[in-house]
């Protein structure tokens, strides 16, 4: 009895040590992964390649000097279609960088939304970011039952707001009607792909 006593000991503080030495940050990363996995329509694999994709694009800024030094994009990668957003002061740099997205592998379409003309300040952009939480808090009571909002990539730029997802039609429609009139919104520009109800 007193050996099954000392063994249970010995477990708790065990299992307590792992969890103070971080390995509690692993497996609560692996469960909300699989929870993003589980809701998310896109399967595992094509969520890995969006990042991929998002990477590689990255990449291909960092390479570009003349972008580098003459816009401010920002890439968005929803079930392998590209979102470019942002500003640049030369239109032929930013469709030079369009094409050379679009030639990365699994890529199968890129939209191109960079404005041309200044780039934005360090205030608009944060103004961007809180558009952004602010249309995301705006879903959360859509009222349509098992919706839920990892389905909905939004991005914001300059008060407008991009939406990407796989979503039913009546889904799609909630979701624009609430991002429509959030405070700060210009325009609404809908790049979804459509499924059955």
């Amino acid at each position: 009895m007193k050996t099954n006593t000392l063994a249970i000991k010995a477990l708790i503080i065990g299992l307590t040590a792992m969890l103070l030495s971080g390995c509690a940050a692993v497996v609560v990363t692996g469960v909300a992964a699989g929870v993003a996995v589980a809701h998310d329509r896109r399967t595992a694999g094509t969520m890995v390649e969006d990042q991929e994709i998002k990477w590689r694009a990255m990449a291909l800024r960092r390479e570009d000097r003349a972008l580098a030094e003459n816009s401010n994009i920002n890439i968005d990668v929803f079930n392998m279609q590209v979102l470019l957003t942002g500003q640049a002061e030369n239109a032929q740099i930013v469709e030079a960088f369009a094409k050379r997205v679009g030639t990365i592998q699994r890529v199968r379409s890129v939209f191109n939304e960079v404005e041309i003309g200044a780039q934005s300040t360090w205030g608009e952009s944060a103004s961007d970011s809180m558009l952004t939480a602010r249309v995301k808090s705006a879903m959360i009571g859509l009222g349509i039952e098992d919706f839920d909002l990892s389905r909905v990539s939004v991005t914001s730029s300059q008060g407008s707001v991009f939406l990407m997802g796989l979503l039913t039609p009546t889904e799609a429609d909630a979701v624009v009607e609430k991002a429509r009139f959030v405070r700060g919104v210009k325009r609404v520009v809908k790049l979804f792909e459509y499924i059955d109800e």
